[in-house]
């Protein structure tokens, strides 16, 4: 890495994600730092102490002596704009520029390189935000395996335990998504799911894991897995028709997470049902890095 940074303004971007985060650095079409490491340690939640791990992160990913003209982070867990303000607030102590901190899942819609729109996430979890013609953001969705975040892995998984324990009492026999689902949590038979569902010490990680197993099994034919990804597409599209709802356009949607971006067939679902309630709005596969798209918001403080 360079020992100084060359002219212009220096804007940093840092994207604080659920398991790693990337800090990108640009002075003009330079870049001046890129870094990713792990996000242990991250504490959302008390913001002295999360302000002191992206004050760390910046020291460390810089060259010596550069000092930052912006900085804007998407940070991971950062729920409401009251929390986020607190960060905020708490950096400042630490970086003599002006500085943005909003939740991760506001970095998708500039790092598409759009000004407006919905930024939607169906990874381990689902979540969608906007932002109003007044600025304020609304977030939908977002709240936890066992409560919400239908069309992520884990609501997957929690929902298709849901079709199989159904289709037991009906007395149907065992299909595809059953075996699929009994062998992925090591239990013998339907009945056994339960058990092995409320034993998770961390639902999210530990259902979401055994998503593969419903779309392996809608692919082998399974009406019920094919029923649960149609309807996880169609709880996504409510996100967005939440968001629309209450103001934030939704002519553009900027889809992310590692769930609906490798599984087409939830992807399918969702921009179909997308359709019948929004006709004409158009969906961008996040291609670029969510911390482009932070370098983006940093770059409006100038």
């Amino acid at each position: 890495m360079q020992d100084s940074p060359p002219a212009g303004a220096l804007v940093v971007g840092i994207d604080v994600g659920g398991t790693k985060t990337h800090l990108r650095a640009l002075a003009g079409d330079t870049t001046v730092a890129e870094l990713v490491r792990p996000s242990e340690g991250w504490r959302p939640h008390d913001p002295v102490a999360a302000a002191r791990w992206l004050a760390a992160l910046i020291a460390d990913a810089l060259p010596a002596g550069a000092r930052p003209a912006a900085v804007a982070v998407g940070a991971h867990a950062c729920e409401t704009e009251l929390q986020c303000a607190r960060i905020r607030t708490a950096l400042g102590p630490h970086v003599d520029a002006p500085a943005l901190v909003v939740g991760d899942a506001e970095l998708l819609v500039p790092a598409a390189g759009l000004d407006k729109g919905v930024g939607l996430v169906a990874g381990t979890g689902s979540v969608a935000v906007g932002r109003l013609s007044d600025g304020r953001s609304v977030q939908v969705g977002g709240w936890g395996a066992v409560l919400g975040d239908e069309g992520g892995a884990a609501g997957l998984v929690r929902e298709a335990a849901r079709a199989v324990w159904a289709a037991h009492d009906r007395g149907e026999e065992p299909d595809a998504l059953a075996r699929g689902l009994t062998g992925a949590f090591g239990v013998a038979e339907v009945p056994g799911l339960c058990a092995a569902l409320e034993a998770a010490s961390s639902p999210s990680a530990e259902w979401g894991r055994h998503a593969p197993a419903v779309f392996a099994a809608a692919a082998e034919g399974s009406r019920l897995a094919a029923t649960v990804i149609a309807e996880a597409g169609r709880s996504l599209a409510a996100l967005v028709a939440r968001l629309g709802a209450r103001g934030v356009p939704v002519g553009d949607v900027v889809v992310a997470g590692g769930t609906i971006l490798a599984q087409p067939a939830l992807y399918d679902a969702f921009t179909t049902a997308l359709a019948e309630s929004f006709p004409g709005t158009r969906t961008h596969p996040l291609s670029a890095p969510p911390a482009q798209g932070a370098v983006a918001l940093a770059r409006t403080l100038l």
